[in-house]
């Protein structure tokens, strides 16, 4: 029998301020009935994009008896979904609790949060690198950006792609663990500006999703873009659809918020358009076309 509400183990960081990892994943995914149970990897004052002398406290020596504790109470959950991974010591962690929470049905999502823009982060070294191309063998659907796509597969950040050379990489993703790929931030020949493009292994299907530009860069969408496609996956939606969905929905707070005089620092105010995703479909899959 169905569950009457889906039940998410979020595992990220949790930043006091600027929206971003947790703070975006609980009131998205409860937005779209579901029960959202925090696992934090760290604990900031702010995100680490544009902010400074921001405080940090590393959660990792409190992640287990967590874990632990879900496993006495036998917690039965519908997805481990995560994002931002402090340490190799942590990544460890994270994939022991998959295997012992593991059942037939569970959605294991891996936002593979490393580097944007053709750079690592300052905080990833090669162990969390080594570390991630492990976890993401667990996954069910992962969700990196252009450049984390080229550090999944050891190569040189991409530039201009074919359709082809696209293909290519989605099934060299695919062929490391996931059935489902979404990659972010594509830069793709013929198109003006970047798109999304994912693939799904069991049909063999792969799709293309153009969004709306704007000239400038917020931290945190791609958490809301994880953080919707996890929702929308668990809820029974296509890959296609999911990710047209999460696209258009950060459009339209991307929309609402360059209307504003606001630091790009603060992120997107998805918060005004929650109502997006409450019980209604939003109409993205008019942006999908096949690869």
């Amino acid at each position: 029998m169905r569950k009457p509400v889906y039940e998410i183990a979020a595992v990220h960081d949790l930043s006091g301020y600027g929206r971003c990892s947790l703070t975006v994943a609980i009131p998205i995914l409860s937005c779209m009935g579901m029960q959202v149970c925090p696992l934090p990897t760290s604990i900031l004052s702010t995100h680490t994009g544009g902010f400074k002398d921001y405080t940090f406290f590393d959660f990792t020596d409190q992640m287990q008896g967590i874990i632990d504790h879900w496993k006495k109470l036998d917690i039965n959950f519908d997805a481990i979904y995560t994002g931002f991974l402090g340490s190799s010591k942590q990544i460890d962690i994270i994939a022991d609790f998959i295997d012992r929470f593991h059942h037939d049905s569970l959605l294991v999502v891996v936002d593979p949060v490393m580097g944007d823009e053709g750079e690592l982060y300052d905080t990833i070294g090669k162990p969390i690198v080594e570390g991630m191309k492990k976890l993401v063998k667990k996954a069910d659907l992962i969700t990196p950006n252009i450049t984390e796509a080229a550090i999944l597969l050891g190569e040189e950040n991409y530039g201009s792609l074919t359709v082809n050379e696209i293909k290519e990489i989605l099934e060299k993703l695919s062929d490391t663990g996931p059935g489902m790929v979404v990659v972010t931030s594509v830069i793709c020949e013929n198109e003006k500006h970047p798109v999304v493009v994912a693939y799904n292994r069991k049909s063999g299907r792969y799709w293309k999703i153009r969004s709306d530009y704007f000239p400038v860069y917020y931290p945190g969408t791609g958490d809301i873009f994880s953080s919707i496609m996890t929702g929308c996956i668990l809820r029974g939606d296509s890959l296609p659809v999911s990710a047209a969905t999460a696209v258009e929905f950060i459009s339209a707070a991307i929309k609402e918020t360059y209307g504003h005089d606001l630091p790009p620092r603060n992120g997107i105010m998805f918060e005004k358009v929650l109502n997006l995703l409450a019980g209604t479909k939003l109409s993205g899959f008019l942006n999908i076309s096949a690869l």
